[in-house]
């Protein structure tokens, strides 16, 4: 059997929060040099932007001395480099931690807050913010959630415990349970249980279901409902069986009732400013259960959130909320 091959500790520190990047080289390729490699890796950086990375010595190998630009490529070798930080608005709600002891941290993520570093969304994230202000370095996330979905996230403490609770969301032994608002259907019948193949492409901003045997479940229950809105207010309580990307919000519009604030379902709207942070997509990851695989303790854990649609329909409509959640 081929063992893995163990991946040396970084040479670089972080930098608020978010760690150097790493890059492995390819087993097979056709490039001479490790500069090569990376200028076609990093295509989207812009003209110059690896070379001038090397003739200022920033790209590293494990022993964290400087790479030359003419040093031949080696299949598997490791090097790092810092990303260059976007100007990031910063997202003006607090993390609230839900639980922690020496092995977790459970936050309550506001909306609009990235879970981990990716694309335009690096320090302004969860986790890069976690890092900074419990001072806990090796912070890792256990999962995600999108960057426009409120509430539960767990992070590990310990970076050799981290397989183990990435373990129970992927054998999906976490139960989590979702709250949203979105229009009231009378003629919909609830509890029901939503089954479908989901399916998302890369490069595609949405989901969608297709034909096919199922890949994605979720139990939908009405939990409220109240005149407020265009024809009605309801509140839904959703329970994944599955963790496909989207696959509430995609479910939810299938059944007729899209959720409140989502700029992709069920039409795709025009990209809001950077910094504008009115009316939040009214999903919340509301509450998670799971027996903790390190310690055995029984966790039940609730966000404190209340959705903005559903204290304050006409604030929420209007754009005037003082956050993306009241009732913190």
């Amino acid at each position: 059997m081929r063992r893995k091959r163990r991946i040396p500790p970084a040479p670089l520190p972080q930098r608020h929060g978010v760690d150097p990047v790493r890059v492995r080289l390819p087993a097979a390729g056709a490039w001479a040099t490790v500069r090569e490699h990376l200028v076609e890796r990093l295509s989207g950086a812009g003209d110059g932007v690896v070379d001038g990375m090397f003739d200022a010595g920033l790209v590293v190998a494990a022993d964290g001395r400087a790479v030359p630009a003419d040093a031949p490529y080696v299949p598997g070798m490791f090097v790092w480099f810092q990303r260059e930080l976007p100007d990031e608005v910063p997202v003006p709600f607090p993390l609230e931690v839900v639980y922690r002891d020496e092995h977790i941290v459970v936050v309550d993520k506001p909306h609009f807050l990235a879970t981990t570093p990716r694309g335009s969304h690096v320090a302004e994230t969860a986790l890069a913010r976690l890092r900074r202000e419990l001072a806990i370095p090796a912070l890792a996330a256990a999962h995600r959630l999108d960057r426009l979905t409120a509430g539960l996230v767990l992070f590990t403490v310990r970076p050799e415990e981290r397989g183990a609770y990435q373990t129970l969301f992927r054998d999906r032994l976490v139960r989590k349970e979702y709250e949203a608002v979105a229009p009231y259907a009378p003629g919909l019948a609830l509890p029901r249980t939503v089954r479908s193949r989901i399916v998302k492409e890369r490069g595609e901003l949405t989901a969608r279901e297709v034909a096919g045997e199922p890949n994605a479940v979720s139990r939908v229950e009405l939990v409220d409902h109240r005149p407020d809105g265009a024809g009605g207010l309801a509140r839904y309580r959703l329970v994944p069986g599955t963790g496909q990307t989207h696959q509430l919000r995609v479910h939810m519009t299938a059944l007729g009732v899209p959720i409140l604030g989502d700029p992709l379902y069920p039409e795709v709207t025009a990209p809001v400013p950077a910094g504008d942070f009115r009316r939040p997509l009214q999903l919340l990851a509301r509450a998670m259960e799971f027996t903790d695989p390190v310690t055995g303790e029984e966790h039940r854990l609730r966000s404190g959130r209340v959705l903005t649609a559903w204290a304050s329909y006409d604030r929420w409509a209007a754009g005037t909320c003082d956050g993306p959640s009241d009732g913190q």
